[in-house]
């Protein structure tokens, strides 16, 4: 059996209209209690501080402040007090020039200038002797050489060729780890083939760099040569690092 419903249509319109007209009345009520009872609050502590001390006890009171000014804070690091300059120096009986007659001066007696002393006068080292430096006067003083960089391009008709040739110490920690490989030094020769500066061009193990370098130091050449004149030039000498018994 189905329940019935019945539903009436209700002509009142919706919503609690009669309690709407009471709320602003019932709103200004409200918020004028509560703002007469924090007044009052207020009141009462003011007039209780009052009562006790006056305006001394009051919070937010005008008083007398006395301001007192320190001095600057010593520095972090303090430096050493200075001596006091003393201001009657005696003074010096010796070092003051005195002028002499005129009869007394020589005219052979000149100093040369600076481009005299450095034509005439060169003065260059030849050696040791007895653990001493020996100079040698009158000689041209050597113009100091200037070597190029990796990286620059230095033409050259012959290359260097290797005169001397030194072979590598295998390290030890290479040879426990059983570790192989292979470095590529850059080998700086000077005008007459000496050996003048080694860098590492490229490695394949770090470990061998140290023994490369060394290596390489040690290495003798011919010159590299340019119009039939020896040129200082970079070569590239390839060390393989090997274990013979694998």
């Amino acid at each position: 059996m189905y329940e019935t419903i019945a539903l009436q249509k209700n002509q009142n319109p919706y919503g609690a209209f009669e309690l709407k007209e009471l709320y602003p009345r019932n709103y200004s009520l409200g918020l004028t209690i509560a703002a007469i009872f924090h007044i009052s609050i207020i009141a009462v502590y003011f007039l209780a501080i009052f009562l006790q001390g006056g305006d001394n006890n009051i919070p937010f009171a005008k008083k007398d402040i006395k301001i007192i000014e320190f001095g600057a804070p010593p520095p972090i690091n303090p430096t050493a007090p200075q001596a006091p300059i003393s201001t009657g120096l005696a003074n010096p009986s010796k070092g003051i020039p005195v002028p002499v007659p005129e009869s007394s001066v020589s005219a052979e007696n000149t100093l040369a200038t600076q481009s005299e002393m450095n034509n005439d006068y060169p003065v260059v080292a030849e050696g040791t002797e007895n653990g001493t430096l020996k100079f040698a006067p009158g000689k041209e003083l050597p113009a100091p050489e200037n070597y190029p960089t990796p990286t620059d391009f230095v033409p050259c008709e012959k290359l260097p060729e290797i005169v001397v040739r030194a072979t590598p110490v295998y390290p030890e920690l290479a040879i426990r780890a059983n570790l192989e490989g292979k470095v590529w030094v850059n080998i700086l020769v000077d005008k007459q083939g000496k050996v003048k500066n080694a860098i590492i061009a490229k490695s394949n193990q770090e470990i061998f760099n140290e023994a490369a370098l060394i290596a390489a130091m040690q290495y003798s050449f011919t010159p590299a040569l340019q119009n039939n004149k020896p040129v200082a030039v970079w070569v590239v000498v390839p060390f393989k690092f090997e274990l013979r018994g694998n």
